[in-house]
């Protein structure tokens, strides 16, 4: 029985191994691009929605994550940064919350493709409460001028502007500058914008 055995496999074995090889070849050309998966690790933009009216934005997250794909080959040339994004919403956040999940279900990927893992699976944010304030506007006057004018009036239209931002950023005695206004150009009265 063993001798029957082995004279199977060794008999004619050089037909044997280029059958092999000729079936081998026509299951990999015959197998359907689409049943071929492949997965792909691309760094997409990370988008920030609905924050609340009453809430700022203190402390932003990465611009980008890592998120790696698996989809059928045929459908990776579609999926890019361009395409691919992950949408944090803020709707329902709130100032003690820091750190968001990123979940498959942020993701929008086409028919077919799935989210395999997201890094970092979760993100940091600040939000605090917003406040409105009004702040002085003072010129921002760089250098002098040139010798024999004298600078006798610098007056800002309109004096004082209303801020919005988060509380924390604020202080009692802070003003808004201009741009900066270079005197050592100017040799008669000027109006800018």
């Amino acid at each position: 029985m063993l001798t029957l055995f082995r004279n199977l496999l060794i008999k004619n074995w050089e037909l044997k191994l280029i059958s092999f090889l000729i079936a081998f070849i026509l299951w990999i050309s015959l197998i359907p691009e689409e049943r071929t998966f492949v997965e792909k690790t691309i760094s997409v933009p990370l988008e920030v929605h609905n924050i609340p009216a009453h809430l700022e934005l203190v402390e932003k997250p990465p611009a980008t994550v890592d998120v790696k794909i698996r989809a059928p080959q045929s459908l990776m040339p579609q999926i890019n940064p361009a395409t691919v994004h992950v949408v944090l919403d803020l709707q329902m956040a709130d100032v003690r919350q820091t750190e968001y999940p990123l979940t498959p279900n942020m993701i929008s990927l086409p028919p077919g493709a799935e989210v395999k893992d997201i890094h970092p699976s979760q993100v940091s944010l600040r939000l605090e409460e917003g406040q409105e304030v009004m702040m002085e506007v003072k010129p921002n006057l760089i250098g002098s001028l040139p010798e024999g004018y004298i600078l006798e009036k610098v007056e800002v239209t309109p004096s004082q502007i209303l801020i919005r931002g988060p509380a924390s950023r604020f202080r009692k005695k802070d003003v808004v500058m201009t741009t900066p206004i270079v005197l050592s150009n100017l040799t008669q009265s000027t109006e800018l914008e």
